[in-house]
């Protein structure tokens, strides 16, 4: 008796839970673990990001033509490296997640300083940019998570800054006594589409989930216009790049 009490009482339950209006509200925060049971809660991603960067810099039409950069730097794109962590707030039903975003990267350039025959001296110039973003961000994985297509494309909009720093072999180099270092504020839009890797093997994924709390991890790419031409600001050093970029984000 007492286990065909205990079974019925399961049944009730069941029934309970099949029945519950579990759809009733059109937008939840994350992604509760009882969508997948095998899988932890969803809240956050984090990128880690590798991209070529060449600072606007020459691309200011006050220059008249001069290409101060090309001179000092070169040419060729710089080393980016910057990481971005993503709040995933809200879900939306049958397309996925939108909340706030912040990066932060680090690019420099430096090159010895020609003597007037032409020679490389002991000096060198430098600079340094930091590009800051804080963004909206929307992944629609609903596909991946519920049907397991692999690919989840994403977009994400919001304002940038771009603090940078030149310097010599005396410090933080100055012209006409205006300091060689400031913050350039501007805008940031970028596209891309990540490869789910838990495709390749979900049952390693679910095992990575259950011990570390690593819901995906992805390989993407994306293009982003970081404009860092100066909002409300005059003469700013256009730190800014329209480039992309590639490496591995983690959901957690």
């Amino acid at each position: 008796m007492k286990r065909l009490a205990l079974a019925s009482a399961g049944a009730i339950a069941a029934a309970v839970v099949l029945l519950s209006p579990r759809d009733a509200q059109a937008l939840e925060l994350g992604t509760p673990a009882s969508v997948h049971p095998y899988r932890s809660q969803q809240n956050f991603a984090l990128e880690i990001r590798f991209s070529p960067y060449r600072p606007q810099i020459d691309d200011d039409p006050n220059l008249n033509g001069a290409t101060p950069y090309a001179k000092n730097f070169g040419t060729v794109p710089r080393f980016h490296f910057g990481l971005e962590l993503d709040w995933q707030t809200l879900r939306i039903p049958y397309l996925g997640t939108i909340g706030p975003g912040i990066g932060v990267g680090r690019v420099g350039a430096g090159r010895d300083v020609k003597t007037v025959s032409g020679r490389d001296s002991a000096d060198q110039t430098n600079i340094t940019i930091y590009p800051l973003y804080l963004v909206a961000v929307l992944r629609a994985d609903y596909l991946f998570h519920n049907l397991g297509f692999p690919l989840v494309p994403y977009a994400k909009a919001g304002l940038g800054a771009g603090i940078w720093r030149a310097t010599d072999a005396a410090g933080t180099s100055s012209n006409q006594n205006v300091s060689g270092k400031g913050t350039s504020w501007g805008t940031n839009v970028a596209i891309g589409i990540s490869f789910a890797l838990d495709a390749i093997d979900p049952g390693a994924s679910r095992n990575m989930d259950n011990a570390t709390g690593i819901n995906a991890t992805y390989l993407y790419l994306e293009g982003y216009w970081l404009s860092l031409n100066g909002i409300g600001q005059s003469n700013a050093l256009r730190v800014g790049s329209n480039s992309w970029t590639t490496g591995l984000a983690f959901e957690f």
